[in-house]
């Protein structure tokens, strides 16, 4: 079975390109887009998040918000603001954040291979985020926000996405964060089929980031083939938008956690506790802190950081071939979350919250410093290995174990479902 195909991509103009590409849109809340998009018509966020265009009142998720979305990408489309390339094609996106680039291609991947799970997951998905995708893709008739898949890097497919990156981009620009965003569009129809060629020798994909829409994305596929009487298959409702990145090139930052309370327990009673399964070591401040490798927690409360790690006899209890139980997140969840705080369940306890690691640990210490958490843990991150196991073995990790970064912009090309 094909996993990927070219597409006929709906994109902003090369002038444009910058303004039009925007946060994906489950990384800032309302108002932060309305904030970032209020003196830019052209922002994307009017898009993929077009609450910020109807009353405060009308709550995100209602129907109204939806077609706000649709006559917004009408009007982008009527404008010229976003054209539709006339041939399928692929595109190769490179992100730079610092000293780490990454580079992905840009494709259509089959709704089929996902449902027979041959593009893997390794998150639960909720019903009420899962809905929302589904009334906005079905509103506007496209996929406006790509998922984010990994592969095991394969030597073929390397080398052709090399080629490309030596030509001229169509897109180049560097974004208020100061990350780095390259697009090109492949225009040669023989090293389109080279690609798609490549990768047939690529056994199956990851979910990287974006579950909820590639689950959504396959709800809108039999909700589009039931109301076509003369579905065939080759549709493009049958396929949805992904970037796809090789598994070495993949940054995963830590996701950290923030405590409501310790249980009833003090500070010093609860490393007196903790002391039982890890060697703990008080720290003069966040970086000596900050875990360096797996096993080694970071722990601030009472205005102190310390360094907890895992003691020898906690890890030889634990099955390194289960790899679920063996990461890190699990660790914290089975010896500390569970039986000392008696929280049980992450997602939906509201004793605990998540940050994710581009926010750095000194965010962890504002946000207990204001008095409205009492601790936070900090972990190592979790690897992209650990991923791939988790979804090959067709477990599931345990809620916010992976934070990526850089994050894909939106608006940078559309998949149409018509």
């Amino acid at each position: 079975m094909k996993l990927i195909k070219p597409f006929r991509g709906l994109r902003p103009t090369r002038e444009l390109a910058p303004q039009v590409a925007s946060h994906p849109y489950d990384v800032i809340n309302r108002e932060e887009a309305l904030e970032i998009a209020k003196d830019n018509p052209h922002s994307f966020l009017h898009i993929n998040k077009p609450e910020i265009d109807v009353d405060s009142s009308v709550h995100a998720f209602d129907e109204s918000v939806y077609a706000k979305g649709s006559e917004n990408l009408q009007r982008f489309i009527e404008e010229g603001i976003l054209q539709q390339d006339g041939e399928e094609k692929f595109y190769v996106y490179r992100q730079v954040m610092g000293t780490h680039s990454q580079i992905g291609l840009v494709a259509a991947a089959s709704v089929e291979a996902y449902e027979k799970n041959l593009i893997k997951k390794h998150e639960f998905t909720r019903p009420d985020k899962e809905d929302d995708r589904v009334n906005h893709m079905d509103a506007l008739g496209a996929q406006v926000g790509p998922v984010f898949l990994t592969y095991k890097s394969e030597d073929s497919v390397n080398e052709l996405i090399s080629q490309i990156v030596e030509t001229t981009p169509e897109y180049d620009f560097t974004a208020d964060d100061g990350t780095k965003h390259t697009f090109w569009v492949i225009e040669d129809v023989t090293v389109s089929a080279a690609i798609e060629a490549a990768f047939d020798s690529v056994d199956c994909l990851y979910v990287a980031d974006g579950h909820h829409r590639s689950a959504a994305a396959s709800r809108v596929k039999h909700l589009y083939q039931k109301r076509n009487e003369s579905h065939s298959g080759s549709e493009s409702y049958n396929y949805f938008l992904v970037v796809l990145f090789p598994h070495n090139q993949m940054q995963i930052l830590d996701y950290n956690r923030i405590l409501k309370d310790l249980n009833g327990l003090s500070a010093e009673e609860f490393l007196s506790v903790l002391a039982e399964d890890f060697n703990v070591e008080k720290v003069a401040d966040h970086s000596a802190a900050k875990p360096k490798q797996a096993g080694e927690f970071a722990l601030y409360t009472n205005n102190n950081w310390i360094k907890l790690t895992a003691k020898a006899e906690l890890l030889s209890g634990i099955d390194k071939d289960d790899p679920v139980n063996s990461l890190d997140v699990s660790i914290m969840q089975n010896q500390i979350l569970t039986p000392l705080l008696n929280i049980k369940d992450q997602r939906t306890d509201k004793r605990v919250d998540f940050v994710g690691g581009i926010r750095g640990l000194t965010e962890l210490e504002k946000r207990v410093n204001s008095g409205e958490w009492e601790a936070a843990i900090a972990l190592y991150a979790t690897s992209i290995e650990s991923l791939m196991a988790i979804a090959d073995a067709n477990e599931v990790m345990p809620p916010k174990s992976t934070w990526f970064e850089p994050k894909l912009k939106s608006g940078l090309v559309v998949h149409m479902l018509d």
